[in-house]
């Protein structure tokens, strides 16, 4: 590490994380190819999962970054190069959907031509659940979270070069930005995970996706910024005070995922329409029933009283465990969407829903380290650069 003349760290190289992370990537992608011609469907499952569970690390990335431009935060301006970061991983997890195109008949019900010919429901929605639509969509999707993300991760990196026009921009970027990006998640919800069950259907299933995915991003931050303040890096930098303010998001979000989750679970019970309340009954099935007692207990419970404690949320012990748990907890929420509709009767855990996971991530992590190691480690020439620095609870 080394000091620049504003005070703030830089890395001086990119160290052995990265290079670590793809081999470990690599060795997980190649273990899971084995997967794919032992056990294709079960493949496609686990690979599904990995995927909703790293993109939706990034898309926190970028929506933690688009909301600190359009409040004009200051907080979380050392945070920033870090969301940001995160936020340009998008366009490589584009390239890790490639794989789930050529699973869509092992994934979805509505690919198949007999199965709609035959089903009534599928045919009204046939226009909507089609493949060349679906991937239109797809790429829609990836087009404007590349956009936004490119856009303003190159401004932000002009301002680190003494460009201070940018300040203005990225803050009115922000406000189309993030009605775009409300849109576009939560029709990628409805369309890579809702649709596996095509008969049920939820008007707020991508609000719970999206509440999931900003509390995983949150925990990882939270775990980034520790490992780093392990390191030497960053540790006067990112204080206390930063920390405890993560805690208060991981709390208030842990709030906000379980108030959304009981509110889709709650319309549904008192509707108590067979083809909505069968969602429920395939995840109280067997094995389900205990990740669903998991998800309350790991993802609510424990981490809700907890994080209530002003001290917890300042005890970094504390709040790395919790940070842990709820980083994991969000793989199994994904999980729990997702695997049911393959293992109908109970969870069974297979080992490429773990190679999967570590491939993909492996890679995330890899690219992630490698950008985020070869530029200011926070955006040095940001006006409240200082403020953030000197933030007091």
């Amino acid at each position: 590490m080394t000091t620049s003349d504003h005070g703030t760290y830089i890395m001086a190289e990119p160290g052995r994380f990265g290079i670590t992370a793809y081999l470990i990537g690599g060795a997980g992608l190649a273990l899971s190819a084995i997967g794919f011609f032992t056990e294709p469907e079960q493949f496609y499952h686990s690979y599904l999962t990995a995927f909703t569970f790293w993109i939706s690390i990034g898309l926190g990335g970028l929506f933690f970054t688009l909301l600190h431009h359009l409040v004009g935060a200051t907080w979380s301006v050392v945070l920033r190069r870090i969301s940001e970061t995160l936020m340009i991983t998008l366009p490589l997890m584009a390239l890790f959907f490639i794989p789930l195109i050529f699973g869509m008949h092992d994934l979805y019900h509505w690919t198949h031509a007999d199965a709609v010919a035959q089903d009534a429901i599928l045919q009204k929605k046939a226009g909507y659940l089609n493949v060349p639509f679906f991937l239109i969509r797809t790429v829609i999707y990836f087009a404007v979270w590349t956009l936004f993300g490119f856009m303003l991760y190159r401004w932000s990196r002009k301002q680190d070069q003494g460009d201070m026009s940018k300040n203005r921009t990225m803050r009115q970027l922000s406000a189309p930005g993030m009605i775009l990006f409300a849109l576009t998640v939560t029709y990628a919800a409805f369309d890579w995970l809702m649709s596996l069950d095509p008969h049920w259907y939820s008007t707020i299933f991508g609000v719970y996706y999206f509440a999931g995915s900003f509390l995983g991003t949150i925990t990882f931050i939270v775990i980034f910024c520790l490992y780093l303040k392990r390191r030497g890096i960053l540790h006067q930098t990112i204080t206390t005070e930063h920390y405890h303010d993560l805690g208060k998001l991981m709390f208030g979000f842990t709030i906000f995922w379980a108030y959304i989750g009981f509110s889709q679970f709650f319309l549904i019970w008192y509707a108590n329409i067979p083809e909505e309340t069968i969602y429920y009954l395939h995840r109280w099935e067997g094995s389900w029933q205990y990740i669903s007692l998991a998800l309350i207990f790991g993802n609510l419970a424990l981490p809700f009283f907890i994080l209530m404690l002003r001290s917890s949320k300042r005890t970094l012990a504390v709040l790395f465990s919790i940070a842990v748990l709820q980083f994991v907890m969000h793989w199994v929420d994904l999980y729990w969407m997702i695997l049911p509709n393959y293992s109908h009767h109970g969870a069974h855990f297979s080992w490429i829903d773990l190679t999967t996971t570590v491939g993909i991530g492996g890679v995330f992590l890899g690219f992630f380290w490698q950008k985020f190691s070869r530029n200011p480690l926070v955006p040095i020439n940001d006006p409240l650069l200082e403020s953030s620095i000197q933030i007091k609870n």
